[in-house]
């Protein structure tokens, strides 16, 4: 990371925790360097940006977010913040052609990283997580090493709500819980509502 990238590093995060607080709170499991993916209900695109605001610094060195290329590289200073700041994985919402939308994911998880995953795979507008998308399950699949900490975030739609571009200053928490596993021969489908129950479950916390 550049002296500019850094530089940004610290004032984002300075902003965001002034904005929002970004408090962890770590029930079920401790925050650990280990290989991780953290995956968590999605409202806003704040998410990614409090996510990574909430771990301690160990964990944002060794942790990439997954992001949506057409959003994230629409402009240079999106591309740049994303890139240079966050280390994200960028991803296509749309599939094209025979490409594997995973791909990316993979060669990260491939090369050690740990991943930030919203596996609604787009914004919800209610309270309660969409359905998830196959890809956490074939991740899970595919890594079995890897752990997976489900994660709720707290109230970061009221900070910047859908088709807002000013933030509101509020208070917002991420609750990780409990690790998950992929159990032997785990129907898909079964997996991905219990995994999405793990991430539910956290609001209460």
């Amino acid at each position: 990371m550049d002296w500019r990238a850094k530089a940004m590093s610290l004032l984002l995060l300075g902003f965001v925790r002034l904005l929002t607080g970004a408090q962890a709170r770590w029930h079920g499991c401790p925050p650990k360097a280990e290989q991780r993916i953290y995956f968590a209900n999605h409202q806003s695109h704040a998410d990614l940006v409090l996510i990574w605001a909430a771990l301690p610094q160990e964990l944002r060195s060794i942790t990439r977010p997954i992001a949506a290329k057409d959003y994230w590289t629409a402009s240079r200073f999106k591309r740049w913040i994303t890139s240079a700041v966050f280390n994200a994985v960028y991803v296509e919402r749309e599939k094209k052609g025979d490409e594997d939308p995973l791909a990316p994911l993979i060669a990260a998880l491939e090369s050690g990283d740990s991943l930030i995953l919203f596996p609604e795979g787009t914004r919800g507008h209610t309270e309660d997580p969409q359905p998830f998308k196959s890809g956490l399950y074939n991740l899970a699949r595919q890594f079995p090493d890897v752990v997976l900490v489900p994660a709720w975030i707290h109230n970061v739609q009221r900070v910047m709500p859908k088709g807002e571009v000013v933030p509101v200053p509020v208070l917002c928490s991420v609750t990780f819980g409990e690790p998950v596993q992929l159990g032997a021969d785990e129907p898909r489908g079964d997996f991905l509502q219990r995994a999405r129950a793990a991430v539910m479950a956290l609001r209460e916390v």
